[in-house]
This record gives C-alpha cells, sequence and structure tokens, in this order.
C-alpha cells in the first residue's frame, strides 16, 4: 500500500461556529481525497504536530503532497503585507517543516497551489502577494466562479508535462489563486507559464524530472469542470512512478 501524505487544512477558533467552535481543525478537502485515493494507494492526513512527530509521520510516508488553501504570510518570504491578505503563518511553518523533513528523506513531493508557491518560498523564491495590483496581466488568475475559472499555459517542450500532455506545447487548467511566483526559488526548474509570462509549474532539478514538483492550478478540481484541461490523473500518475522508488 502506497501512503501518500497529505499536509493539512487549518481552521482557528471561532466562536461563530456551530461546531467545535473553540477548537483548531486540520482537514483534508474531499476533493483531494478524492483525487488521491485509488487501488493501492491510501492519503494520509498528516496532523499539526510538534517538529518530531512530523519528522515521523514524513518517514512512514511514500510520498507527500502539499495542499492548497490559505495564502502564504508575507513575513514568510521576509516581506510585510501591503494589504487584508495576512496569509497563514502558523500553516507556513507546519509545512515547511514536513517538506524539509521530506527533502531530507529523499520523499517525492507535489505541491498544489499554495503547496507550489510554499514550495518556491522553502528554495529561497518570493511571491506577489496579490497579482492585481502588484502585477499587470490580463490573464485573470482568480475569478468570481471559483474552479470554473480558467486559462491557458505553455508547456516547455520535453518536460514530463509536455510527454504527458500529448506532446503539445499549450493546455488549459484551472485557476484560483491572487499570489503568484515572484522570484523563482533556488534549483527550480520552471516547465509551465501563463500567457503573461507568471510560471504556472516547475520541478526542482537536483531530483529526478518531476520527483519534487509544484503545479499552480488544481489538478483535484478537474472532475468539476467539462473545459479540456490537462489530464489530472496523468500527472499524479507520473508523481505516483516515483512513490514506487523511495
Amino acid at each position: 500500500m502506497i501512503k501518500i501524505g497529505v499536509t493539512p487544512c487549518m481552521m482557528y477558533p471561532d466562536k461563530s461556529r456551530t461546531s467545535f467552535a473553540p477548537k483548531k481543525l486540520n482537514f483534508m478537502v474531499q476533493d483531494m481525497a478524492r483525487y488521491l485515493n485509488r487501488e493501492g494507494v491510501l492519503p494520509v492526513l498528516i496532523p499539526s504536530l510538534a517538529s518530531d512527530s512530523l519528522k515521523l509521520f514524513v518517514e512512514n510516508m511514500d510520498g507527500i503532497v502539499l495542499q492548497g488553501g490559505d495564502d502564504i504570510a508575507a513575513e514568510t518570504f521576509g516581506e510585510e503585507p501591503i494589504g487584508s491578505w495576512k496569509g497563514d503563518r502558523e500553516r507556513d511553518l507546519i509545512e515547511l517543516e514536513i517538506l524539509k523533513y521530506a527533502m531530507e528523506f529523499g520523499k517525492p513531493v507535489l505541491g498544489i497551489c499554495r503547496g507550489f508557491q510554499l514550495m518556491n518560498v522553502y528554495f529561497g523564491g518570493t511571491l506577489y502577494q496579490d497579482i492585481p495590483t502588484q502585477f499587470e496581466t490580463e490573464t485573470l488568475h482568480k475569478g468570481t466562479d471559483y474552479d470554473q475559472n480558467t486559462h491557458a499555459i505553455s508547456i516547455k517542450k520535453n518536460s514530463f508535462l509536455y510527454r504527458i500532455s500529448d506532446f503539445k506545447k499549450e493546455a488549459k487548467v484551472n485557476s484560483i489563486h491572487h499570489q503568484g511566483i515572484k522570484m523563482l526559488g533556488k534549483g527550480l526548474e520552471p516547465i509551465a507559464w501563463g500567457a503573461d509570462h507568471l510560471v504556472e509549474a516547475f520541478y526542482h532539478e537536483e531530483n529526478p524530472e518531476g520527483n519534487v514538483m509544484g503545479v499552480q492550478w488544481h489538478p483535484e478540481f478537474n472532475w468539476n469542470n467539462d473545459s479540456n484541461l490537462l489530464d489530472a490523473d496523468r500527472l499524479y500518475n507520473h508523481f505516483l512512478h516515483f512513490t514506487h522508488e523511495v
């Protein structure tokens, strides 16, 4: 059984909630669970525990998926917040610790949306805190219709993304983010870009191509979109290939 560790989405004590109001919650989005679950593969939520417990969790996983969710806090990449987007600093620190152990143990890693951005920060990169106010673009990266918002990407020829896309240099993906890659992290090789040249996918060049990778879109949401999007299952299968070698 292949065990895929999934970093936690987090909710904090909130008196307005009718359930568990004073409690901190860790959870996995159902679409993510459905996407990762298949015969012989078990998605496992990694809770926000102390560092030594996180290390034990990661050591016993065959691969790690960094979930999407709230913004990366500006402080995490050395900036001050420019507006109301404060991000989730506590979650940042938990996931950076998980990623540190994943790299230490040589685990395959797939970062999705926020997870993609967190990987960039881990490797020393920075982010646009808010694309609409900091980056001139005609591409709508976050619309009002959530996972129905899509845009085209260009794919690097001969990359693994190019191969799993039937050797096409363009594809369509969903888009649900207002932060984006500003300065690319050290050792990250970009393999997909939006029409505005924002990086949409990368892998870490010190690992086999796709063993440690991130995508700005949400492949787990593809099932809910009738558009002809980049094949989510092929992307996941490519990632799973490396879990057999751990």
